[in-house]
Parts: structure tokens; C-alpha cells; sequence
């Protein structure tokens, strides 16, 4: 079904005059998948009389490169979108998303952990079996139970670290009755504890997803996040940091993903195929994107 289509339930519950953005990672060039997102909240804008915004999330300073970021833009404007203001580009903003980490922090919901992935994987295998969310096994708290005098230890040592959120404190500082609004769906139960303590900065990555993505839509004023619905379970952490912080909350549209002939979802990682290479011209890209 043509996404204009499927598009049309979404109208009536629609926010006037809504805020949306497109935020790809510059890991790579844009793909299909990505023009079906783009189109997708550059429409719902268009039809509310609102914004349509592009933003960068480039704190992976490992993967993301300067030449994807310039052709991000390149390729959008090939595809016929314009969007409205600035380009926001995370990695420009670093003390934004330190001063959000502090906050925490200062309530007494952040804390250090020590451990490697690889020996969070040993302490599972050791266990036996352990909950899984949806990013996978859950953390099993190794270093949320040190003592305060065994963590400035090993803080003073230097030793490298991430920030967790102590799931139980943020839980017990939320509002017991977070909720999201899904458009076509109505008010959807969170579920935060489902993530467990979730790392919010690593010494690679200042900050997480979770929090620049929160922060970032807090900031410009989105009020309708749209997005992947591979993403939607992510909402439920995102509601429980936007309660926390007091920022607030948008509606939410995650839209059906984009597959291959194979029947998987488009990724660069997999070798998807470049978006100026997958038509010879722009509308016959929208035309295989869904629009």
C-alpha cells in the first residue's frame, strides 16, 4: 500500500500545526528506508501547517563521518525536501547533553559502571539465564552495588566508565502512570523498567541516543516524533527521561519499516543500497519509497 495511503488514519488525530524532524546518523549514505522516513514526517508536518526539521545525531565520533553528514543534505534536496531553520548537529552541543547527565546526577539517578561488555556477558552466562529487554539482556546491576567508598576508588584510579540510570531510584521519581500518545492508537502504557539500567554516556560516547534524542526534541520544540517502528519500545525509556527532566512530551507516529526483496528491514550495515543508486531519478526514489 502507497505510505500516502496509510497515511490518512493518522490524519484526523493529527496535531495542528505539529513540529516534526528527520535525524539520521552520517555513518553512511542514505538509503530508501531513510527517504520513507524523511517523506513520512516531512508530510504529517506539511498536512498539520507545521515544521518539518533536519537534525545530524553524530556523537558516535567512532562511525560518523564529515562527507555522509554533507550528502545527508545533498541527497535530501535532491529528493525534492526542504526543511525549515538550522541543521542541528549533535556533536556541536556536547555541554548541552553533560549539563542534562549533571541533573541526573545531582538527584542521585546516575551512577559509574566499571564493567566490560565482555565481563556483563561472563557475569550472565554465570548466571545462568537473565531478563531481556529490548536491547537485550538486561545489565545485572554489578556496579549499581558498590559501596561509595569502593566506587571514588576506582574513580580516582582513572579507571574508564559508563553512566547507568538506576532504573529502581528513576522509577520511584517518574510518575507511576507515564503514558505516550500513538497516533491512530490513542494513549499507550509505558514501560521503562523493561530497559533496566540503561548506559546513558560511555567514554566513547558522551551521550546516548536516549538522552541527545529526548533533549534534542525537548529543544526544538518537536511535538510529533516520527519515526521507525523498530523504535517504538525505545519511547517508553524516552517518556520516563522527559518526566524526569521536565521536558515535554510530543505525540508519536512510528511508521511501518521499509524492506527488502529479502524481506528484512533496509540498514547500512547490511549493504543497502545507496539512495541516488536505487532510481534514476528523484521521483522514481519517492515512487519505490513508498510516496
Amino acid at each position: 500500500m502507497p505510505a500516502t495511503q496509510s497515511l490518512r488514519h493518522l490524519l484526523p488525530d493529527l496535531p495542528a500545526g505539529a513540529v516534526t524532524r528527520f535525524a539520521p546518523s552520517p555513518t553512511g549514505f542514505l538509503h530508501l528506508g531513510h527517504a520513507h522516513s524523511a517523506l513520512f514526517a516531512a508530510a504529517l508536518a506539511e498536512a498539520a501547517g507545521g515544521r518539518f526539521l533536519l537534525r545530524l545525531e553524530d556523537i558516535d565520533a567512532t562511525r560518523c563521518r564529515p562527507e555522509f553528514a554533507a550528502a545527508i543534505a545533498a541527497d535530501l534536496a535532491w529528493l525534492g525536501l526542504c526543511w525549515d531553520g538550522p541543521v542541528r548537529v549533535q556533536s556541536a552541543h556536547l555541554p548541552d547533553y553533560r549539563a542534562a547527565l549533571d541533573r541526573l546526577a545531582a538527584r542521585g539517578l546516575l551512577y559509574p559502571c566499571f564493567c566490560t561488555r565482555a565481563a556483563i556477558q561472563r557475569e550472565i552466562a554465570a548466571a545462568g539465564h537473565a531478563p531481556h529487554g529490548p536491547d537485550g539482556p538486561l545489565y545485572p546491576g554489578t556496579c549499581r552495588r558498590l559501596t561509595p567508598a569502593a566506587r571514588a576508588a576506582r574513580l580516582a584510579a582513572g579507571e574508564p566508565y559508563a553512566l547507568r540510570l538506576d532504573m529502581a531510584a528513576a522509577l520511584a521519581a517518574a510518575p507511576s502512570d507515564l503514558s505516550f500518545h500513538e497516533l491512530g492508537q490513542g494513549r499507550l502504557r509505558c514501560d521503562p523498567g523493561q530497559f533496566g539500567d540503561a548506559v546513558l554516556a560511555r567514554k566513547d560516547t558522551p551521550a546516548s541516543y536516549h538522552l541527545c534524542v529526548t533533549h534534542d526534541d525537548a529543544l526544538q520544540g518537536i511535538t510529533l516524533v516520527t519515526r521507525g517502528e523498530d523504535l517504538k519500545p525505545a519511547t517508553h525509556l524516552h517518556r520516563l527521561l522527559q518526566a524526569l527532566l521536565g521536558w515535554p512530551e510530543p505525540a508519536y507516529a512510528h511508521h511501518p519499516l521499509l524492506l527488502g526483496a529479502d524481506g528484512k528491514r533496509l540498514a547500512k550495515r547490511d549493504g543497502a543500497r545507496p539512495l541516488r543508486q536505487a532510481g534514476p531519478t528523484p521521483q522514481a526514489v519517492r515512487a519505490l519509497a513508498g510516496w
